[in-house]
């Protein structure tokens, strides 16, 4: 959900059982200030979320989607921290460097500009409210912008 559909940490910490449409095939997402908006939910997430619910939550009637792995078995007391370090521990398990949560939401942001989206439709993806918000994910891929740029007047 992170890296996929660009969460932040404390939305998926919030997240719901009841926050799963599986009929309609979105999710509620419960963003910054309160807002509560509906996003389509991918097949391959629902896929993974179905694995989820059938081989790795424990068997609680708490209302949270993700539950700690070791008892006692509740709600990521630690949201978005908690979140945080289950990324980097997953991160440093696959041999990679650490990675901080929040560069997921930024490489999906990265991964939508290079796929030819405008940054309006990045924008709506990420549930940003201001333009100049979406900018500072828009990261600066020289080697495309080598290929636009025009040469100088006069040189080679």
């Amino acid at each position: 959900m992170l890296s996929r559909l660009g969460l932040r940490a404390c939305e998926v910490a919030r997240l719901e059982l009841g926050d799963v449409d599986w009929r309609a095939g979105e999710i509620i997402v419960r963003g910054k200030q309160d807002r509560h908006e509906r996003i389509p939910l991918p097949s391959d997430v629902g896929d993974a979320l179905v694995d989820y619910l059938r081989h790795g939550r424990p068997d609680r009637r708490d209302p949270h989607l993700f539950l700690t792995a070791r008892a006692p078995f509740g709600p990521l007391t630690g949201g978005a921290g908690a979140i945080g370090m289950l990324v980097r521990s997953a991160s440093e398990r696959a041999g990679l460097p650490p990675v901080g949560v929040h560069r997921l939401r930024h490489t999906v942001a990265t991964e939508v500009l290079r796929a030819g989206a405008p940054l309006e439709e990045v924008a709506s993806l990420l549930r940003h409210r201001r333009h100049a918000t979406t900018v500072l994910y828009a990261k600066v891929d020289w080697e495309r912008l080598r290929e636009l740029a025009r040469p100088w007047p006069g040189s080679p």
